[in-house]
């Protein structure tokens, strides 16, 4: 099956109720397989400047990359070398944001947070620096599997304050990692299995600071149907809590196999062998 016919992928982004502009930018496109969400930050604006950086310069290279005949023998049943490819682009955009943070005033200390995730060979391959979230629902199970790189993660993890207490923190956006801030950056990468069925949300903390998993879970089973309904229902459900921030999400579902098995350079690399 190809892959734009196994994944059905669907963006939405909103500037919410209180924003005057919005930060956030997204990206998805079923035919590369590739899934973006950045979450701007930084003042005049900046932050809108960083996100769309970020989204652009990852799409644009993803759709060179990926037209090319190449592509697909490269990184099937590869996670190593995909990670690579990962982190050499992650790396470009990180030095692009920061250098025109440097260079430009009205830019500076700009950056962005970012979830990318790359579908091939039935697997997804995921890479993220910062609170935005990439949730898997498979069945009836529903959990987050990125881990967010937040002084309020960081708390969590060692134990300092409760889940209840985080949910109405007042250190709830300050991210420990960002793109475009430092001179160089720490995506963190994994890798998951992917089987027919799957819905997959990347979505930035305008979602999640207003809707608890519980409530994400329980939109995305009663609308897994129809996942347009389902990213709308999620935003709106966001401006009804309040609407505090930017609020994007990005669907992916999982329609049929992808596997490589049987294409014609799943065959020359046996060959080759």
């Amino acid at each position: 099956m190809k892959l734009s016919d196994a994944l059905q992928i669907v963006t939405r982004t909103d500037p919410g109720l209180l924003r005057s502009h919005n930060e956030d930018a997204v990206f998805g496109n079923g035919d590369l397989g590739i899934a973006i969400l950045a979450d701007g930050m930084g003042g005049y604006n900046a932050g809108e400047v960083a996100s769309g950086m970020a989204t652009t310069l990852l799409s644009t290279h993803f759709s060179q990359l990926l037209s090319r005949r190449f592509a697909q023998p490269l990184v099937a049943g590869n996670p190593r070398q995909v990670q690579k490819i990962l982190g050499e682009q992650i790396t470009a955009t990180n030095a692009a944001i920061y250098h025109s943070a440097q260079s430009q005033a009205q830019f500076a200390g700009m950056g962005t947070t970012l979830v990318l995730g790359w579908f091939y060979d039935n697997t997804l391959s995921v890479a993220h620096v910062g609170d935005s979230r990439l949730y898997r629902l498979r069945g009836e199970s529903f959990e987050q599997i990125t881990h967010d790189h937040s002084l309020l993660q960081e708390q969590l993890d060692n134990g300092l304050i409760s889940p209840e207490d985080a949910r109405h923190s007042v250190n709830k956006n300050l991210v420990t990692r960002a793109l475009g801030v430092e001179s160089a950056v720490d995506p963190e990468f994994n890798e998951y299995d992917v089987a027919v069925g799957d819905l997959f949300l990347l979505c930035s903390d305008g979602l999640n600071d207003m809707l608890d998993d519980a409530e994400i879970a329980s939109t995305l089973q009663s609308c897994a149907s129809n996942i347009h309904l389902a990213a709308d229902q999620l935003v709106q459900l966001a401006n009804d809590k309040g609407g505090h921030d930017n609020v994007s999400v990005i669907l992916i579902k999982v329609l049929g196999d992808f596997s490589a098995r049987g294409s014609w350079w799943h065959k020359l690399l046996a060959w080759l062998k």
